[in-house]
């Protein structure tokens, strides 16, 4: 057989596959990037949470997780919770912690003197008791305030003025409780040019002479417009408009049972004070303002000399 010449052999190639980059090292990031956007979600959720939550709740979340107060001595962990007696303390017993959780202020004597007795020594000034005296001032505060949620509530439950509310302006200034009705864009309590209340508005005055009728403050009712000029029939301008739609209101608080006692003054104002000065055509600058005015100090007869 003839023998086949070197030139005849087929060469041996070795393919090397080369790799890009630095190839695959496993799926942990993966891990630890889903762990890391759960996170954040969570982290978002609770901020979102804690921004629509009503002040209500977050005072409650606020309490639950104040501090207990604890006075220590020495013993801690299951032993503080489940402290050993006397009969497996040993010769050599742990001392104890004694953990109190802060609570609502009694409300009756706890030291063995009779209720009403005075004492000296301070109190929680949240809780004003006998020892704390409370400014007439402080307690008028406290009766404006009870009034304006009475009258929100009612406000509220009626299903004729409940989506009226936003016409219904209160606060508490130095002159006394002010609340304000305000005339919206197509929706205005008097009609056009005229001192006739829409039934809506006579309603929600009634409520109002309802609110302050456990109030003994006097009333002052202010009748606005706005400030454009305005010429009605037998030559009325705004000051007779404003003046009788503040006698307008006041009827209809007579009628809701205030007695006439209790009206201070009735005045129109017309457009001198606009709810926006900057604006004075603005409609809600037509208004009318019932002001519960705070009670005068009396002053004693030794200073009310001249």
């Amino acid at each position: 057989m003839a023998r086949k010449n070197d030139d005849d052999v087929r060469p041996i190639i070795k393919k090397v596959k080369k790799v890009q980059g630095g190839g695959h090292h496993g799926g942990a990031w993966k891990v630890a990037y889903a762990d890391f956007t759960t996170a954040m979600m969570a982290f978002f959720m609770l901020l979102w949470l804690l921004n629509v939550a009503p002040p209500e709740t977050l005072a409650g979340l606020a309490d639950y997780f104040a501090p207990t107060t604890a006075a220590i001595s020495g013993r801690s962990g299951q032993d503080a919770i489940n402290p050993p007696s006397s009969t497996n303390a040993g010769a050599n017993p742990s001392p104890v912690v004694a953990i109190t959780v802060p609570g609502p202020p009694q409300s009756g004597a706890t030291d063995g003197k009779k209720r009403g007795s005075t004492s000296e020594g301070g109190g929680d000034p949240n809780f004003p008791n006998s020892n704390q005296s409370i400014t007439p001032q402080e307690r008028e505060d406290a009766a404006f305030a009870q009034m304006q949620e009475q009258l929100k509530m009612a406000i509220q439950k009626s299903p004729t003025l409940s989506d009226m509310s936003d016409q219904l302006i209160m606060e508490i200034t130095e002159d006394g409780m002010k609340i304000q009705l305000i005339d919206k864009d197509r929706r205005s309590m008097f009609k056009s040019g005229t001192d006739e209340l829409y039934e809506y508005a006579k309603a929600m005055i009634s409520e109002i002479g309802k609110s302050v009728q456990t109030l003994p403050n006097r009333l002052t009712i202010l009748g606005h417009t706005d400030g454009g000029p305005f010429v009605g029939d037998g030559g009325i301008t705004n000051w007779e408009l404003s003046a009788n739609r503040a006698n307008a209101a006041r009827r209809v608080i007579d009628d809701s049972g205030v007695s006439d006692d209790r009206l201070a003054e009735v005045v129109g104002k017309a457009g001198t004070d606009p709810l926006y000065p900057d604006q004075p055509n603005r409609t809600e600058n037509r208004r009318i303002t019932i002001l519960v005015l705070r009670e005068a100090p009396v002053v004693p007869p030794s200073l009310n000399r001249n």
